[in-house]
This record gives C-alpha cells, structure tokens and sequence, in this order.
C-alpha cells in the first residue's frame, strides 16, 4: 500500500533502509536504580484521571512508576515535575494521517518553546513492531526532508520491542519497550545538555540491559501488562 503525504509526497518516495538496532549503540538515557524486590519495578500505580484516555493514561503511569521512579531519564522527572511533557494520542490506522500529525507536533514545539518533549501514543495499526518499524523509517526521513535534522530526535518505544541483536524474551528489550507504541520527541539541544551533565553518559546503556536483565523477563512483562490494564497469567 502507498500512502501519499502532502505536497505529493508518497511513503514509497520516502521510505530507508531499515533501521539496525544495536544493543551496544543503544544511547537512549538510561539509568534504572535498583529494585529490591519482584514488584517494585513499578510502584503503585497511580489512578487513571476521567478525563485521559486509556492510553494517554497508562503511558504517563509508565512514565511515572518507571521512566522516572528508576531515573532511566535524567531529566524526566523534572519534566514530570514541571508539567511539560505533552501527550497525544495519535490513531495510526491511517499512516498519512499519522505522518502529519507529527509533523504538527513538530510546529508545535517550534511555536512553544514551555513543551519540553511530546510522546505521540499510537492505537491502532502498528500493533506488530515491524510494522512499527516501518513507520519509524518513514517518520525519520519525513522529519529530516521536513528540516527537522539536528533539531528533534525520535526516540521510538513498543511493547514488543526488540533489539536486532537480542532474542524476543531478553529482559535488554524492555528499555524500549511501554505500553502503547510510541513517538517519543525530543529537544536536541535538551538531549545534548543532558549528556554534558551526566557523570558517565558512555556507561549508561550497559548499566540499563544489566540492570533489566537482573530484573528478569517474567516481572517486566508482567508489570508492563498490568500498565495496559491486559490480564496476564501468573509467570
């Protein structure tokens, strides 16, 4: 199938090499602390607001009870804090649309300099990751014909995310892996300054697949289960 995108784009015409995820090139900003126990990989989790979407509302639980309760970023928690992490959620049946939309959310962080960073959640159509993958591919070379090279980064999340290097149960799948498929976009510039002030930036995707094997494959799947609200047998 081809999707056309504005100005007579298609998907075809901006398709790329797939992307070759290597664990030990993985620079996402991980830092997990260590958990004492088989369920505080995430703490309680805290209640889904009424006016949030289940998505939106699992996907700021993930990001409360594990992207900042174990420091995997450094600064989302300030973040957090500050109330400038945007949520959207994007339907990605329709991958035209889907392209667009992040492209808007892209202007938007142009236009509105107090967002720090937008996670853009996707329902629907990239259920499986390679599809997922797929639209990845498009979405980076879309951003870089758009301009956006240099400027935002993508960082990319699935539930079934899994390296090129690792098989499907290794627990190093779950740095990138949350409840919804996901968009992540990031400032460069916050991201490079992030970088200049961790003690050890080189040293912290070790310490995270070391860390979330420890963990073990059982808890994490299970506890990012509960997140989607799925009902998951005893491991």
């Amino acid at each position: 199938m081809t999707h056309l995108l504005s100005g007579g784009l298609s998907v075809d015409d901006l398709s790329v090499e797939r992307h070759a995820f290597k664990l030990e090139q993985q620079m996402s900003l991980c830092n997990p602390s260590t958990a004492d126990g088989p369920y505080d990989i995430f703490p309680c989790l805290p209640s889904l607001t009424m006016t949030a979407s289940a998505p939106l509302a699992s996907t700021r639980a993930w990001i409360e009870t594990f992207v900042v309760a174990h420091d995997i970023c450094p600064f989302a928690g300030r973040e957090l804090e500050r109330d400038t992490i945007r949520y959207v959620e994007v339907e990605a049946g329709d991958w035209e649309a889907a392209l667009l939309r992040l492209i808007e959310e892209c202007q938007r962080l142009d236009d509105e300099p107090a967002i720090e960073t937008t996670l853009l959640v996707l329902t629907g159509g990239v259920e499986a990751f390679d599809d997922y993958l797929d639209l990845l591919d498009i979405a980076e070379a879309l951003m870089l014909e758009q301009g956006y090279e240099g400027v935002y980064q993508l960082a990319s999340f699935h539930p079934d995310y899994c390296f090129e290097d690792a098989e499907p149960e290794d627990p190093a799948n779950f740095t990138n892996r949350s409840p919804w498929p996901m968009l992540h976009l990031l400032r460069e510039a916050s991201v490079e300054q992030a970088v200049a002030y961790h003690a050890d930036p080189e040293a912290i995707p070790e310490r995270n697949i070391v860390e979330m094997r420890r963990l073990g494959h059982a808890q994490l799947s299970r506890r990012l289960a509960e997140l989607r609200g799925q009902e998951v047998g005893e491991a």
